[in-house]
C-alpha cells in the first residue's frame, strides 16, 4: 500500500518561497504520475503541477507557471513542489496524489489520484 506524507507547509509572507515534499513510504514511487493539487476553503480542488514517472514531462496550472517548479528524486522516493512569489490566492491547503495510468495533464486537470496525501496548509499573509 503506497503512503503519501506532505511537509514544508507554513506561513510565510508574500514574494516568499516554500519547499514542499512528497515522502512515499510502502512503494516505489518509479511506476507512478505524481500530481500537487490544493483546495482553498469555499473553492474546488485545482491541479497545481504533475509531473510524469521519469520526470520528462511536467503541467503546470495558469495560475502558478513561470513560479512553481515540480521535481522528483526517485532514488528518494519523493516529489517536490518548489513555491517561489508566493501570493495570498496560493493560500491553500496542498495535497499530493500519485496515479498509476495517468498523462501530467490529464491527472492535473481531472485531479485524478489512486492514493492521497493528507495535506499541508500553505498561508501566505503579511
Amino acid at each position: 500500500q503506497l503512503q503519501l506524507v506532505e511537509s514544508g507547509g507554513g506561513l510565510v509572507q508574500p514574494g516568499g518561497s516554500l519547499r514542499l515534499s512528497c515522502a512515499a513510504s510502502g512503494v516505489s514511487l518509479d511506476n507512478y504520475v505524481i500530481g500537487w493539487f490544493r483546495q482553498a476553503p469555499g473553492k474546488e480542488r485545482e491541479g497545481v503541477s504533475c509531473i510524469s514517472r521519469s520526470g520528462s514531462a511536467t503541467y503546470y496550472g495558469d495560475s502558478v507557471r513561470g513560479r512553481f517548479t515540480i521535481s522528483r528524486d526517485n532514488a528518494k522516493n519523493t516529489v517536490y513542489l518548489q513555491m517561489n512569489s508566493l501570493k495570498p490566492e496560493d493560500t491553500a491547503v496542498y495535497y499530493c496524489a500519485a496515479a498509476r495510468f495517468a498523462t501530467v495533464h490529464v491527472m492535473c486537470l481531472r485531479s485524478l489520484g489512486d492514493y492521497w496525501g493528507q495535506g499541508t496548509q500553505v498561508t501566505v499573509s503579511s
